[in-house]
């Protein structure tokens, strides 16, 4: 029984999660297969974020659980963010998966695979905000699941933003950078094998280096990885709008490989939805911003994301949202509706909106 097959969801941060448990369990002689239907064990790696995407992880384990019952599978594991969020809850619900893997147990994939461990009987490690150490390196072995020509590289692990509808911090632990010698490592690595473009993740890529006592650590990553032989294209994503630096901005508009492009999650615009979110800023201040950005960065495509219907926006919260989006004219944009999840400090909340209402928004403000 040493045929494992992968089925990953939600993020490329939970992606890169997937390439090293992958990677791990094929340097130790396992086969793997895209395939779960030929798989002797199955590992579905969950995302827990939002209400769409826990349904999405449910339906995944639940069909890798009908292959186990036809006898297809053998063993089925877990893994990933839902399982941090409701690990007592799973274990309850669903006796057919054999084992539960938490976001800091990555290295324990080896041993649930191994056929002659009692997988229940292993523990789901609590994580908290303040525990979790994992850190991948560049010794760690990869699979890579990405078309050959790039990949992702997770410089940063967990999050210590307060985001009122985020549930993050939790299920991930508290933010750490990864070694800069440690990522230029890899950038190499994934350049002697082929790659050609460099894809940064993060849930908070602008706060690199920061933990490790170091300022404009970003920048000066970026730089080092523009100049890495073999390298086209270096992009980084999920960046906070209050910490783009001169420093940053400056990497992106002189180095010829570093991709012009902001990934930046603004949420909303309006200044009482923002403090209710526990992010702080306003649409002036916002509006500054992407024109510095600009400034600097001559040409620089900006995508961003919004959130409408979150608790206590009113229309005229939308109506500011709609003008500052028009004004702005982004480049790219993403809407969600707002998802009411429990554990965060937006569910307890009043001035709950309507969700037809915070649908009606989104597909208004989609059209801008």
């Amino acid at each position: 029984m040493n045929k494992v097959g992968f089925i990953s969801l939600g993020c490329p941060k939970n992606l890169v999660d997937s390439e090293v448990m992958m990677g791990q369990l094929k340097q130790k002689g396992f086969q793997i297969t895209p395939d779960a239907e030929e798989a002797d064990t199955v590992v579905v790696n969950t995302c827990g974020f939002i209400e769409s995407a826990k349904k999405e992880s449910i339906e995944a384990i639940l069909e890798a659980a009908r292959l186990k019952t036809a006898g297809k599978a053998k063993r089925l594991v877990v893994a990933g963010c839902l399982v941090e969020r409701y690990r007592d809850e799973l274990k309850a619900a669903m006796p057919e998966v054999d084992a539960f893997i938490g976001t800091s147990q990555i290295n324990d994939i080896l041993s649930i695979c191994d056929p002659n461990t009692n997988t229940r009987a292993l523990p789901v490690i609590p994580l908290g905000n303040q525990s979790a150490t994992y850190l991948y390196d560049e010794s760690t072995p990869r699979v890579l699941a990405t078309p050959s020509h790039y990949a992702f590289i997770k410089i940063a692990e967990g999050c210590d933003r307060p985001c009122a509808f985020c549930f993050i911090p939790q299920m991930r632990g508290h933010f750490r950078s990864r070694r800069f010698g440690s990522i230029v490592a890899e950038a190499q690595q994934l350049a002697e094998e082929g790659v050609k473009e460099l894809v940064l993740v993060a849930q908070d890529s602008s706060r690199y280096g920061e933990d490790l006592g170091k300022q404009d650590a970003l920048a000066y990553l970026l730089r080092e990885l523009s100049h890495t032989d073999g390298i086209e294209w270096v992009r980084v994503m999920y960046t906070y709008p209050t910490h783009i630096s001169d420093a940053f901005l400056d990497v992106l508009a002189e180095e010829p490989k570093a991709v012009k492009y902001l990934d930046m999650p603004l949420q909303h615009a309006s200044q009482n939805v923002l403090k209710l979110m526990k992010r702080g800023g306003n649409r002036a201040s916002l509006e500054r911003l992407i024109n510095r950005v600009r400034k600097r960065v001559p040409g620089i495509g900006v995508r961003t994301t919004f959130i409408t219907g979150f608790p206590g926006e009113t229309d005229r919260d939308f109506e500011e949202l709609l003008a500052f989006v028009k004004n702005v004219e982004f480049d790219r944009v993403g809407v969600f509706t707002y998802s009411d999840e429990e554990g965060t400090p937006a569910y307890n909340l009043p001035n709950k909106v309507d969700p037809k209402v915070a649908k009606r928004r989104h597909d208004r403000l989609m059209k801008e």
